[in-house]
C-alpha cells in the first residue's frame, strides 16, 4: 500500500510539468499552415515569400531581375482598417500625447528603433525569410518590453503606427532591403527629402540602426531602384465559408516556424517513457529495501 502511495505521488509530481505541453498539442495554432515550402497565415498571405500576388510584399515580376513591376505590401493591411489592433492603437496613443507633428513622428520612430532589436530571420526563426505583421511585433513589445525583427518587420510596424498617429506613410522596397517613409513636410533634420506620386515632404525612417535619427537615409548603401507604396485601409481576402481550407499541417510554434507539433509530440512521448522507467526503478528500489 505504501508503495502505491509513493507511486501516485511521484506520478503527480513528475507529470504536472508536462501538462502545458499537452494543452499546446490539444490546441494547435490555426493561424498558419504550410503549402509546399511556404508558410501562410489566415489571410492567405505568405510569410516566407515576398513576391507573387500572395507574397507578403506583393511583388509582381515580369522578368526574373530586380526591380519588380509593382508591389502591394499585403502584410501591412493585416493591421489596418477593421483589423486595426495593437500597433495602430500605439500610434493613436502617440497622437494623443504629442500635439506637435515633428515631435510625434520622432517619438514613434524612437519607440520602434529602441524597442525592436534587429535580428535576421535565419537567426530568429531558422529559415531565410519570415515576415511578422505589425501587431505581432507590437504585442511582443507590450507583453515583454522588447521585440525582435529585421528590416521589413520594423518598416511595417513603423508604417502602421504612423497611420494610427494620423500620418501618411509608405513602405519602400529596395533590393535586399525594406524601409518606411512618413510624410512630414517642412521637416529640416532629414538628409534627403523624397517625392512620392508627385508629392514632396516624404522622410525616410530607418530604424534598423540603434543610433539612427529620423530622416537619415543611408545614401550609397542601398543599391538599385526604390519602389514605394503608400499604405491605406485596404482589404485582404479572408477565408470564405465556402472555401475549402487546406488540411492541417505542422504550424509554427513560438518564435521558430521550423519547430512542429510532431516534434513536440515526440519530445513528450520520450519524456513519458523516461518518467515511467524512473518510477519503475523507484518501486523496485523500495521493494528491495522492504525485503
Amino acid at each position: 500500500m505504501r508503495s502505491l502511495r509513493v507511486f501516485v505521488v511521484l506520478l503527480i509530481v513528475l507529470f504536472i510539468p508536462l501538462i502545458p505541453a499537452y494543452l499546446c498539442l490539444a490546441s494547435p495554432s490555426g493561424d498558419f499552415y504550410y503549402e509546399g515550402n511556404d508558410i501562410f497565415d489566415d489571410w492567405r498571405v505568405s510569410r516566407t515569400r515576398a513576391n507573387g500576388d500572395d507574397g507578403y510584399m506583393g511583388e509582381i515580376y515580369t522578368s526574373p531581375w530586380w526591380p519588380p513591376e509593382s508591389l502591394r505590401p499585403l502584410i501591412a493591411f493585416e493591421s489596418l482598417g477593421e483589423w486595426a489592433d495593437t500597433a495602430y492603437g500605439l500610434g493613436q496613443e502617440f497622437a494623443d500625447k504629442y500635439s506637435d507633428h515633428n515631435q510625434r513622428a520622432e517619438q514613434i520612430f524612437f519607440f520602434v528603433r529602441n524597442k525592436v532589436r534587429y535580428v535576421s530571420d535565419k537567426d530568429q526563426f531558422g529559415i531565410n525569410e519570415y515576415a511578422l505583421n505589425a501587431d505581432e511585433l507590437a504585442n511582443s513589445i507590450i507583453d515583454e518590453g522588447l521585440s525582435f525583427g529585421d528590416c521589413e518587420d520594423m518598416a511595417i510596424l513603423l508604417a502602421v503606427m504612423y497611420k494610427g498617429a494620423g500620418f501618411r506613410s509608405a513602405i519602400v522596397d529596395c533590393k535586399e532591403h525594406v524601409g518606411a517613409m512618413v510624410q512630414l513636410p517642412g521637416y529640416r533634420k532629414a538628409n534627403v527629402i523624397f517625392d512620392l506620386n508627385g508629392e514632396s515632404g516624404w522622410v525616410w525612417a530607418e530604424a534598423t540602426g540603434s543610433t539612427n535619427p529620423l530622416g537619415w537615409f543611408p545614401q550609397g548603401q542601398l543599391q538599385g531602384d526604390l519602389l514605394a507604396y503608400e499604405i491605406s485601409d485596404e482589404s485582404i481576402s479572408l477565408w470564405d465559408s465556402t472555401d475549402e481550407k487546406p488540411p492541417p499541417q505542422p504550424a509554427p510554434i513560438g518564435n521558430n516556424p521550423d519547430v512542429t507539433s510532431l516534434e513536440s509530440l515526440f519530445s513528450v512521448v520520450i519524456s513519458l517513457i523516461f518518467i515511467v522507467g524512473l518510477i519503475m526503478l523507484i518501486i523496485l528500489f523500495v521493494r528491495r529495501r522492504r525485503t
